[in-house]
Order: C-alpha cells, then structure tokens, then sequence
C-alpha cells in the first residue's frame, strides 16, 4: 500500500516529478513537483528513495490484506505493505500486508528525497523516463503534424490564444523540487514551496515559500516571514479549512512547524520534540490532527499542532485511523496497529486524551498480523496467520468480527481491499498458482461471503512498489468497471456494467481519425485500455471521468488483439464505453473543464511546448489554442479544484536552466455566454441498447455538444431514474454456487448448502439460498426476485460434528506461567444449544452451556511443564463430538553443561550426560554432534551413551531445544587406548578458598601440574579439579603418541610412573601454596622436592589472591556441576 497524507477530494498540491515521473505523496500535504527541464545535481535516482520513505531502513512489510486509496478509480493505487488518508475518516497504509487506501498516516510519503531535475533532449525523454513513455514521447513528435492539420482544416489556419500569464519564480533557478497548493472553492490564493534537495548530503539546504493572492498572476516571497534562516520540507493544508495551512522545518536542522490560520499570509513557529514522518487530519474536526514519528510513536494534537500528547508507541507505520462518523460512538476515537508488551501486533483504539493502558480496547483478542489493519468505510478488516495459512476477518459496521469466506480452494498468499462503496466489498486475491495476476471477489453487504467475478486481473509494481490491480470504477455511474485480463498470455479489456456479474470486450470505433473504417472484429480485435490512473496529480493518468460529468470517458489504448504499450493513441467515450472514438495518435494529458463542457489536452513531449488543444464537442474536433508566447519545457499542470472552474496553471522552464516558470492560464474568453434551456439535451444510460443498468433506467441531462456556453457554479445535474422488472442479469451466483453453461448456478463439489445454517439455533429462522442472490445496489422490482430470493426457514436440530480445538497462533507449545488460548470450531451443530467441555490435561477443566463464551478464546495458565492431552467434549440432545489436542507445555531452559569423563578409552561405551537448568523445564529434545559428524543423534533422554573410533581430542556437543529457545554446551575428550590415573586429595584449608567456578579449577590444575610432575612430557599430563567441596582431583598419565604399538610394555611403563611419582608422595595445598613434603620413603628426593616446591610458592599464592579478589557473589543458585576440567 503505498503512502499518502490525509487525502480530500479537493486537494491539488501536487508533485511533478523528475522524469521518473515519482509521486511520493500529495493532498493536504501539497505533493512536491520536480523540474524535469534543468539540470541534475546527481544523475541517478538516489539511493535512500523507496515506497514508503519514512520506512527506507526497515525491511518491507509483511504481505497480506490491501486496499487502495481514495477516489472512484480503482487501478493505480495498489497496497504494499494499507497506509494514506481521505475524507470520511477513511485511513489505511499504502503497502503491506492487508491492505488498504486512505491511509492512516497521511504524511506525503515520508521523508524521503523527491527527484532531482533532469535535463531534457531533442531526441526524447530523459533516461529516467520509463521505456514506454520514451517511445510515446517520440512517436508523438512523428505524428504531431496529422492533427496539426485535422485541426486546420477544421478550425481555419489562423492561431488563437488564450488569455495567460506568466511569472518566474526569482532566485529558485537551483530548486529541484516544489510542492504546490491551490487552495480553490472561491480561493484565489496559491502556495509554491520550492527546496534544494542536496543527494549527497540527503536532506533539504535551501527554500523558498511563495504566496499569490490572484490565481497565480503574481507571487509575494514570504522567506521573511517563516524564518530566513528556516528551511522548510514539507507543506500540509487541513482538508476542513483550506485557510489553516503547516509547514514542516526540514528535520536535519531542526524539528518545527510553522502554523497559519489566514491562508498562509502570517505563520506562527513551534519546535517540536519529536520527529514527524506523516500527519493524518480529522474529516470534520479541523484543529485535530495525529501525527506519525520516525521512532513509530503516534502523537495527537487538538489545537492544530500547538501541543502535541503522546497516544502510544511501537505503532505500525500507517495503520492508524481516525473514527468514522455515524459508526464509532467518540469522534475522538483512533483505531491503530501496535506491538503490545507481550512483543505481539494487536488492533487497538482509544480516544485521543484517555490513551493510557487501562484506557484502550482490543476489538479484536487476538493478536493479529503486522501491517494487516485497514478501516474503510463501513468496514475493518484484519488478517491472522496460523498454521502458515492466512485467515481474514471483517468487521461490519462494528459489529463482532467474522471470518472471510472464499470459495473453499481459493488458497490466497496476498489479498487486496479495493472498493468498499455501496456497502459491498470488492477484493483483489492473489492465488497460490497466481504470479503477476489476481483473482477479483466481490461480497456480500456484510463483508463475509465473497464469489469470483472475474480471473486473472492484471497486476503489476508501481513506481513506489505498491500493487497496481489493472481495475477501473467508471465514476458517476454506478455497476460499471473495466478490467485488464490476461488470456494466454495476452492481457484484453473487459467491461460490466452490472458490478462483474457480466463481462465483455470493448467494441473498436468504426472509423479512424482520418475517417477510413476500422477493421476489427470481435472477439480477435477490440480495443484495449490502459487502466492505471496516474500516480501524479499534475497528469491527467492513463485513463479518467468524473462525478459531475456521467458516462464521459478519456483514457490510452490501441485497437487490436491484445493491450500495447507502444503502439497507442487517446480514446474517448460518450456513453459510458458502449462506444468510442479515437480523438489523437499519441499520448495527451486530457483535463475536463466547466463541468465536462470543455476539453483540455496537452501532449506528453520532450519538446518545449506553446499550445494546448480545446474541444466542445466531447473530442470530435479540436482547436489549437497558443498559452505562452515562449515554448515552455512543461514539467506539470494544475487544474483549479473546482470542476466548474477556467483556470488552469501550467509549471516548467523556458531553458534547461532558467527559474521555474509559472503560467496561468484563464479559459473564460473562450466560453461567449452562459447556457440556456436550449443548450441542453437528455442521454440515456444503457448497455449495448439495453436502457436498464444496475436495475433501473436513468436519463441524465447535459450540454449538447458543439455548444460553447458556460455552465458556472450553480449548474446541477438532473437525472431521471425509475427501476425495471427484474430479469436474470439482476442476479449473481451465491457464495458456494457457480454458473454453468446453461446460466444456471448449481453448487460447487466442495459445497453443501446445508452448511450456512451450522450457526443457527433450533427454534430460529435462517435465510435458505436459492443459489441467487441480487447484486448489492440493483434497484430492480418483481419479475425474478420472488423466484431467487433466499427462503425463510426454520433451523434444523444438527448433532455436533467436526469439533476441532485450535490455539490461537496456531502453535502445538506454549511456556509455562503464559496464558495459553485456545480456539473451539463446530463445523456442524446448534452452537446455542450445545453444552462444551474443555479439560486442558492438568487436572482442570471448564463447562459452558453453549458456544458464546467460547467464541473469542479460552484461556488457560499451565504451572507445570509437560505434555498435557487437551480435550473438547461437545454435546446436545442430538448427539456429542470430541476433539483432542497435545499441547507441550515448556519452561526455557536457561543453562545446560554436558557432564562427560576428561580421559576415555576408544572403542568403549562412554556415558555422557546433559544437565539442564532448571530441571523441570518439561519435554525437551537433545541433539548431539560427535566430531565433525553433520547430523546429530536426537533423543528425548538427557544422556546417551556412545563409543569414540578415534584417539585424540573429540569434540562433543549438545543443543537443548526447549519450545522455540535452543541452548548448547561443548566440550572435548581425550581419547586413548589405554592410560593411567591418580586420584588427588587435598588438606581442608583449601576449601575455605574455593570459589567453585571453571576458571578457578582450571588455573589450580595447572599449578598441580607443574608442581607434582617433573620429567614427563607435558602432553602426557592431564590435571582434572574435580566441582563440589571437598576439593579434589585426578591426574591422568597417557600414553606417548608413538607407543600404541607397544601397547603392553607402555602400559606397564605408565604405571611404574604412577607408583613412582605419586604413591610414595604426599602434599598439601594450604593457603594457595605447597608446603615441604610430610611422607617420602626415598631421601634421595627430599632435595629436588625442596627446591620444586619453592618453585612453585609465589605461583600458587599469586593464584590464591587473583580469586580471591575476583570472586563476586552470585544472585542465582549454581548449576549442578560434575564436570572436571584441568
């Protein structure tokens, strides 16, 4: 979902792009516009720029659920990962997971970098131009001159001009971004921010705010009055009151705002602690703002960024809402995704000033997916991942959330919301077998049941990332939607007129812009659409219509078999696609002008341009009109917000390098009068001569072509409607139903229709289907609605069946001391009078006299660790079901140490044990590596015994898995054929110096080492301080490398050593140092045991003080430990 700012319909800020064309974000914020005429200061798209700025360090969001942003076309705003912001409180990320249009943090696609110019060349559009529109931009220079001359010939050879202005932006020749904001609705102010955006440095150096109080004739520099050493980054407008204006201060300088309540003419600076990424403004409340940090806390102000109050931290970027009116009870109230405490995403609201912890409420008691919260309209939708299937559930106008029904094998690894008008739901599902295209559901009122509409919709990434589903709702018409669909590899239009009940291919014009006739037939020919609306505000996009002007259609195609992208011309329909006509051979931004009677198209070229085209007669002909004396490098156009309105401002630069430009363009001249009665006609909306859509006929009145009269600001559209029988095409197949070839709608293999009265209770009523149900919004009467309405029944009585117990993250483990919820499903039965019984295994149990208290989970809190048998017992007069669950219930283990022998014998069993801490910590899962060995040996047991081939050091090692924590120990063992050992004991005195640890017993075996053994090879000597009081230790003597041969003599040798050197021999370990020997048979030794004793004085007690100031105390009782270590 991409990101937006809290969007109205009469927001135009906008933002040119660099030749990228990029828009990061616009509306209330005003979108920033960058000069694709002069030159780059770097000529690369800077790294740091991705689809959510403010996110371009964190990974991308999880996939899932998505909606698009506001307005009535539906193709060029995908989701990856919900976030934005539009009127009604409508929020919800641009991007991630679930998600959805109208985003919660509504700031102008973060804070990020814009474009940097770009210069422009005679041979085409600048290389950051994408492929398609570099071969548009050239091929429209080859054809110019074929309308050039259509329009002589049918206008006169003479030029007109229209009325204009233009002003130069002075001193801004290095700006390479703008953001601009029309305010409208009897406004004639308009604000220009202009920025440097240094690439090297990432951050805004310089910029200039401009202020015109007569439509853009003349501009005022306000740099005085914000601050001249002030660097602003971001301008935002309230969408309640176009007069209270914000900037933002660039935040590599500091952190502010500058507030405005009289359009921007005096401002008022506030610093800020905190960094703002988005804002997202109130639909109605116009001082109410939230505001989204770069450390994801969310902050809320209610006097329009004067003070601001901390709401809650860890929120999902772009996944906060605002209340919608006439559904939540507060209009203070904030729906928003956060991580809890627990490390876990919840939905969560609360009002804006009681926000505290006791203060919020979870809808939903579950946790649920990152990035899936979306608020729409009447509807919240979220989505839960267990046992690695997603799960979408859906809220109805607040009530109890249930789960999404797809038909049974639709197996969705990503779904997008992209329409929620006229209480219906229209999705865009991503199938398991699905790469680049998607499946589109449309549901019931409700939101629960989805049936296909149509397959293989065409997707694709837009410049930002974000999904693009190929899906446009024709606007002012309700029921029509066109569609690109890939058929064998070939992606053609389709358009409905009865919400995708029906489809078909676009019917080709009958004759071609030089009047020759048009061969192409159907179903190998049609004409095909492309369907994107344009991602920058100041384009017109791939395709549009309006509201205030029904069944009138512009938009980009070829005729032939299958859509082009090269080889494409302007299109235009007067009826609401029955028909069309080709109205140019290349591409035009084409804008409507006083409510539709006037049409405005200016070409897509890398040329410096200096005329548009006008037409009034819905694009049959067209003038040529001059609007500045000066070919100007267009770099993006503004139409007034208002519909009605004549004035248009046209943003570029005379030369590569010359001051932004800026030239307002007044069309009043050309309209001579105002209309009359006789100025207008009746149209008839239909359906290839069909004159009911959607179950009624209307009849809309407007101006009749070729009538150059202005219709001004209180024109008001008439339409006449009456609703019509209805006829089969009023009515869809149910959920579980498909059409076969007969037009009938039978049951699916999967489905049973018995099974949508599982919910009902004996003794109530239920809605049997009949197969059908009425489109949502048909307004017909009569005729088949009797025969297809659903039925009023009486519940049947049902035994329970299909009882199934789930926990709800979809795991088989759970920590003991953690509350453990587990979920009970009942495929069949009467669940309001079916008793339930859940005995969770450690001898508790809990009984219900029905499903209700069930429904959002039971919760249970094991204090032992095991594996507990968790068993559901479901039971009515008609029967009982069981269901049974194995729950591991584990405690982390915090330690383990591997208890294994220092010195072992090859080719004999040794005994190796794990000691783990703390030792009930329940069912655990020990691996063991042995060597260099790549698999383990697995067991349940915390010991094992095993044989070493080898001599030398092995390496053995130990992984404890507990649950999801795993630990390990290592440790190594000398391996011989033979060797000889000695127990060692010492004098109580050392005790009281034991600090028991490793490192103490390691250094004190070393100092035995070199005191008791003198003139045996060291590798031969191995010391082992045994853990535990009292003090001991065994010194083994192994064999010489070379002497395996010789096993028996070496053997013999080595305990002749052993008799020698430390039998006859007693010492004593006192105080950290050896004393003189107490027994020794051979006065031959007492010498060389005098002066190996002094020796070793100084090393012992140095050893005694180094322990005995580095002991510390521990808080945690010591592990068990019978490991010897040298």
């Amino acid at each position: 979902m991409e990101k937006g700012t809290n969007c109205f319909p009469t927001c135009h800020t906008i933002f040119l792009a660099w030749t990228w064309l990029l828009l990061l974000s616009w509306c209330c914020t005003g979108a920033e516009i960058t000069c694709r005429s002069c030159s780059s200061p770097s000529p690369s798209w800077p790294a740091s720029s991705s689809r959510l700025r403010q996110e371009q360090r964190s990974p991308p969001p999880p996939r899932g659920l998505r909606s698009w942003p506001g307005g009535r076309a539906r193709g060029s705003a995908g989701a990856e990962p919900l976030p934005g912001g539009e009127p009604g409180g409508r929020a919800g990320p641009r991007g991630a997971p679930l998600r959805s249009a109208g985003a919660g943090g509504g700031a102008p696609g973060g804070r990020g970098p814009a474009a940097p110019r770009s210069r422009r060349s005679s041979e085409g559009r600048s290389r950051g131009v994408p492929a398609a529109e570099g071969q548009r931009g050239g091929r429209a220079q080859a054809r110019g001159p074929l309308e050039e001359g259509r329009a002589a010939r049918l206008r006169g050879a003479e030029e007109l001009r229209l009325s204009s202005t233009t002003f130069a932006l002075t001193g801004d020749a290095a700006h390479n971004q703008a953001m601009v904001h029309w305010s409208g609705h009897n406004s004639s102010v308009i604000l220009i921010l202009t920025k440097l955006f240094d690439f090297n440095l990432g951050s805004v150096t310089e910029s200039s705010l401009w202020r015109s109080t007569d439509y853009g004739t003349t501009y005022e520099k306000l740099n005085d009055k914000v601050g001249l050493k002030t660097v602003l980054s971001y301008l935002y407008v309230s969408p309640t009151n176009k007069r209270k204006i914000m900037l933002l201060s660039d935040p590599e300088i500091e952190s502010s705002i500058l507030i405005s309540s009289d359009e921007g003419a005096t401002y008022q600076k506030y610093r800020l602690n905190f960094y703002i990424q988005s804002l997202l403004f109130h639909p109605k409340q116009e001082e109410w703002i939230l505001a989204y940090s770069l450390d994801q806390k969310l902050y809320s102000s209610m006097d329009f960024g004067r003070k601001w109050q901390l709401m809650h931290e860890r929120v999902t970027p772009n996944r906060f809402y605002w209340s919608v009116a006439g559904l939540d009870k507060e209009p203070d109230l904030v729906h928003m995704e956060a991580r809890t405490a627990d490390g876990h995403t919840h939905y969560l609201t609360c009002r804006i000033q009681e926000c505290s912890e006791t203060k919020r409420s979870g809808p939903f008691s579950r946790s649920i997916d990152i990035s899936s919260l979306v608020v729409q309209d009447e509807y919240i939708f979220i989505q839960v991942t267990a046992g690695g299937r997603a799960n979408y559930y859906v809220s109805y106008r607040r009530e109890p959330f249930a789960q999404i029904k797809l038909p049974k094998y639709s197996l969705p690894k990503d779904m997008h919301i992209i329409s929620t008008d006229e209480d219906q739901v229209f999705a865009a599902v991503q199938e398991w077998n699905q790469n680049d295209t998607y499946n589109l559901y449309i549901s019931d009122t409700r939101g629960v049941y989805f049936t296909l509409a149509l397959e293989n919709v065409k997707s694709s990434r837009g410049l930002e990332g974000n999904i693009i589903i190929e899906l446009y709702e024709v606007a002012g018409i309700k029921g029509i939607f066109l569609a690109n669909r890939k058929i064998d590899d070939q992606i053609k239009t389709f358009i409905t007129y009865n919400k995708g009940r029906d489809w078909r291919l676009l019917q080709a014009p009958d004759t071609d812009l030089r009047g020759d006739p048009v061969v192409c037939h159907l179903p190998f020919c049609s004409l095909h659409l492309h369907l994107q609306l344009s991602e920058n505000p100041y384009s017109s996009g791939s395709i549009s219509s309006k509201e205030t002007i029904p069944g009138l259609l512009v938009a980009t195609g070829n005729i032939g078999s299958e859509l082009s992208y090269t080889d494409v011309g302007m299109f235009i329909s007067s009826d609401g696609g029955n028909s069309w006509r080709q109205i140019f051979e290349e591409e035009y931004n084409v804008w409507f002008l006083d409510w539709g009677g006037a049409l405005v198209a200016l070409k897509h070229t890398s040329v410096p341009i200096r005329h548009m085209w006008v037409s009034f007669d819905e694009g049959r002909s067209w003038s040529k009109y001059s609007f500045t004396s000066t070919p100007l490098f267009v770099d993006g156009s503004l139409v007034d917000p208002g519909i009605e309105t004549q004035i248009m401002t046209v943003f570029g630069h005379f030369s590569l390098r010359s001051e932004w430009q800026l030239v307002k363009v007044d069309y009043k001249s050309i309209f001579n009068r105002r209309c009359n009665k006789d100025d207008y006609q009746t149209w008839h909306l239909h359906n290839q001569g069909e004159p009911c859509v959607m179950g009624e006929r209307k009849i809309y009145k407007k101006r009749k072509p070729g009538a150059q009269c202005s219709l001004g600001r209180d024109y008001s559209q008439t339409v006449v409607s009456e609703p019509c029988v209805c006829g089969q095409g009023d009515f869809e197949c149910d959920y579980g139903y498909e059409r076969h070839s007969n037009n009938q709608c039978v049951p699916a293999f999967w489905f049973s229709p018995s099974s949508l009265s599982k919910e009902c209770s004996m003794g109530q009523s239920y809605l049997n289907s009949t197969g059908y149900r009425r489109i949502v919004s048909n307004n017909c009467t009569d005729g088949l609605r009797e025969k297809y309405m659903a039925k009023v029944e009486k519940c049947p009585g049902k035994a329970p069946r299909g009882l199934h117990i789930l926990t709800t993250d979809g795991k088989l483990v759970t920590e003991q001391g953690h509350n453990a919820t587990f979920i009970i499903l009942m495929e069949e039965g009467d669940p309001q009078r079916t008793n339930i019984q859940l005995d969770f295994g450690d001898g508790i149990a809990v009984s219900y006299a029905n499903f209700s208290p069930v429904e959002d989970g039971i919760w249970h809190v094991y204090k032992s660790a095991g594996i507990f048998q968790v068993m559901a017992y479901a039971e009515n007069s008609l029967g009982s079901d069981t269901a049974v669950l194995f729950l591991h219930v584990v405690c982390p283990v915090e330690h383990v140490q591997l208890s294994v022998p220092f010195v072992a014998i090859r080719n004999k069993d040794v005994n190796i044990t794990a000691v783990v801490w703390p030792s009930q910590a329940g069912t655990l899962t020990y691996f063991w590596w042995f060597g260099n060995s790549t698999k383990p040996l697995i067991t349940l047991e915390n010991s094992i015994s095993y044989v070493f081939t080898v001599e030398g050091m092995n390496t053995v090692t130990v992984q404890v898995a507990a649950g999801s924590t795993l630990t390990q120990d290592t440790k190594e063992i000398a391996v011989h054929e033979y060797f000889q050992s000695q127990l060692l004991s010492f004098s109580p005195n050392l005790d009281y110096h034991n600090p028991d640890i490793p490192e103490w017993r390691q250094d004190i075996g070393k100092v035995i080492k070199r005191a008791l053994v003198t003139g045996i090879p060291d590798e031969q000597i191995l010391v082992a301080v045994f853990p535990g009081l009292p003090t001991s230790a065994e010194l083994f003597i192994l064999p010489h490398k070379n002497t395996t041969e010789r096993r028996k003599s070496s053997e013999a040798d080595l305990e002749q050593v052993r008799k020698e050197r430390f039998m006859e021999h007693s010492y004593h370990l006192e105080m950290g140092y050896l004393t003189s020997p107490l027994v020794d048979s051979s006065t031959g030794h007492s010498s060389s045991a005098m002066l190996m004793l002094l020796s070793v004085v100084f090393v012992g007690l140095a050893v005694f003080l180094i322990y005995k100031f580095k002991r510390k105390p521990s808080c945690l009782p010591q592990l068990p430990q019978t490991q010897p270590e040298m």
